[in-house]
Parts: structure tokens; sequence; C-alpha cells
């Protein structure tokens, strides 16, 4: 029998496109196109540009302009006036208060690892609606097995309601590496980080474990080459020396725009991510889809993203990230050999998958 599903689709048109943002659209629009019977609002802060989602019959589109407490209040509004079947909602927050059944999606927990990298009151917010949200939704996605494992541990959500839905990735499209270079004003030959420059993205370590293989292979102009937007408490001290002058070979390019990362990946010796805790490592995965040798660290959701497809290393252990380093700069058949289990490993993580497993998920949440 066809359900009535209500989806949160608010992130979809959202000013600035982060991780959450990019999966709720391609979810959802990878739901859509499973093409069946049921019945989907999409509910909006704003309407939405004609081209994000393909009309289809069952699909309605709900624009719903307000300016604060959007999800407590309005979006919450509407659902007591439609009292859908089951409700989704693809980023953490369920409203205080609805009707009937709901799914909610739970990315990471970094928050609860990592408090002192969040501003107070977001790390009051996310605490209090993620616990919400576990404890209401008839049924809890989680990216990965590890975020699975933070809600039993600090929610006390059981395991058996909870569904680890892997999402998928775009592999970047891999543009010109030589004009990419010039764009940016990299060399030939890095290690490349991508990501936003943050405390607990370890960019301190990584830059350190960079002096010591520089020191270890003396002569060697062999970059390091970190791309992304400065975050939360970034500290300009992570990449310089003693003395306040930057550090020899780091090159730090801002944001890079989507269109350019396919090319930084491709062009990189290696794809270097010894990140302190991830809920889901889209770089990782778009690096090995780029067919880029990839090191990162052993802890959180990396080892389960990477399987046997990359050199996994303690973050902690600057010595052990520089003997990764070392093995990718020297080791042609290694760097081969994880190019090729990587873009395998990558292939596996599609939009398609992930959509059909939350159709699953929403039906079996509405029946009970």
């Amino acid at each position: 029998m066809p359900l009535r599903i209500a989806i949160d689709a608010s992130r979809t048109t959202a000013a600035r496109v982060t991780g959450t943002e990019r999966y709720a659209t391609r979810m959802i629009q990878a739901l859509l196109n499973q093409e069946t019977a049921h019945q989907i609002a999409l509910y909006f802060r704003q309407a939405p540009p004609p081209e994000l989602f393909a009309a289809r019959p069952n699909v309605t589109l709900h624009p719903l302009p307000f300016p604060r407490l959007w999800t407590h209040l309005r979006f919450a509004a509407a659902l007591w006036r439609a009292r859908p079947d089951v409700t989704w909602v693809p980023a953490h927050t369920l409203p205080a208060a609805f009707p009937g059944r709901a799914v909610v999606t739970v990315h990471d927990l970094g928050y609860r690892h990592f408090p002192k990298a969040h501003p107070t009151l977001a790390r009051f917010y996310l605490d209090l609606t993620t616990r919400h949200s576990a404890r209401r939704a008839a049924i809890v996605l989680a990216d990965s097995a590890a975020t699975a494992a933070d809600l039993t541990r600090f929610y006390g959500t059981p395991p058996n309601k909870i569904r680890v839905v892997y999402p998928g990735i775009d592999p970047p499209i891999i543009g010109d590496t030589a004009a990419l270079r010039q764009k940016y004003g990299l060399p030939e030959r890095y290690f490349l980080f991508i990501g936003t420059l943050q405390p607990r993205k370890n960019i301190a370590g990584l830059v350190e474990a960079f002096r010591r293989w520089r020191q270890r292979n003396h002569g060697d102009e062999t970059a390091l080459v970190l791309a992304g937007a400065e975050g939360w408490l970034y500290d300009a001290a992570w990449t310089r020396e003693a003395d306040g002058s930057p550090t020899p070979g780091v090159f730090l390019t801002g944001y890079i725009d989507d269109e350019d990362k396919g090319a930084l990946y491709a062009g990189a010796l290696a794809f270097v991510f010894p990140s302190l805790y991830e809920g889901f490592g889209f770089p990782v995965l778009e690096a090995m889809a780029c067919g880029t040798p990839v090191l990162c660290s052993s802890t959180s959701s990396l080892p389960e993203l990477a399987d046997e497809a990359a050199l996994l290393v303690d973050p902690l252990d600057i010595d052990a990230i520089v003997d990764g380093m070392d093995r990718l700069a020297h080791d042609g058949d290694l760097r081969a050999e994880l190019r090729a289990r990587g873009q395998a490993r990558a292939a596996a993580f599609t939009w398609e998958r992930a959509a059909q497993e939350a159709l699953a998920a929403l039906e079996a949440a509405a029946d009970g």
C-alpha cells in the first residue's frame, strides 16, 4: 500500500553547501529516482530552483518561508496538518513535537568527541536535538558503524533501532592537472589534504609529520598541499615555524572550487588524511575514485570505509604518519596496488544503493 512520506528538504536550498547539504540533496534525488508509488511531500525553507528535483506526479513541493525555528515551528505545523505516515529528516534534528513515526539521519557525533572544537551554543543545540531525535525516531540512519556505536554509547540508542546506511559519493570530474597547478600555484609533486582546516582534522600533526618527512628526505622538493577553508579554531601556527615563518613546502590554497577537486586529487602523489574523527570520510573515497593512493587514520569511521584500500595509521603517532608517507613516496608498486584497490572500493558507494536502503527504512518505520 502506498505511503504518504514527508521529507525535510530544507538543507537542499541552503546558501552554504557542506557535506550535510550535499547528502540531503543527493539522497532525496536518488530516492525520487526509485519511482515508487508512495506520495512524497518535500518541505523547504525557500522555493527550490526548478532543476533541483524533476517533476513527478507523486511528488509535491512545499516552500514554507519562516525566519526562525523553522524545524520546530513551521515544519512541525505542516506535519500536524498533513499527518504523513512517516517523516524523514536527513540531518540530525526532528521537530520537538510532531505526529506519527519518523526516520532521522545522524551523520556524526564529533561534538561529543571534541567539544572544544564547537561553539558552546552550537554544541549544546546539537547535543539536545540529536538526543531527542535518536529517542523519538522509529529508526535512526547512521552514516557509519562508528556513528552507530557512538549513538549507543552516548545516548543509549538500542542497536536494533539503528541502520547503517553509507552515503554515496559523486566521483569528481578530473580536469587538466597542469592548468590546476598553475591556477593555484602548486608544484608538480605533492601530498594532498582536502578538508576544512580545524582541530579535529589534525592539521598540526600532519604538518609536523611532513616536516619530519622532509628532514628524512633531504633535498626532496615534494610539497604538502592543504586545500580547504579555515574552520572554527583554526590556528595559523599549525603551518608556521617557531620563528613565525611559513613552513617550507606547505601550500595553503584556501577554499577549492568543486570543479577543481578532481584534478587536484588526480595530480597528487598521495592523499593524506590523518583526521582525529570522521563520521564519514567523503574525501577519502573521492581520492580513491580519482585513482589517488590514500593514507588515512585507523580511527572512527575511516577503517570501515577504506577497508584494505588505504594505508591506515594512528593519527596521534607522528612517526607512523611519516613512515606511511615515506612508503607512498618511494614504493611505486604500493601506489599502483592502492590505486586499483581504491577505485574498486569507491565504486561500491553509490547514491542509488543508499536511497534504496533509506526507502526500506522508511517503509519499515511506517509499518511499525
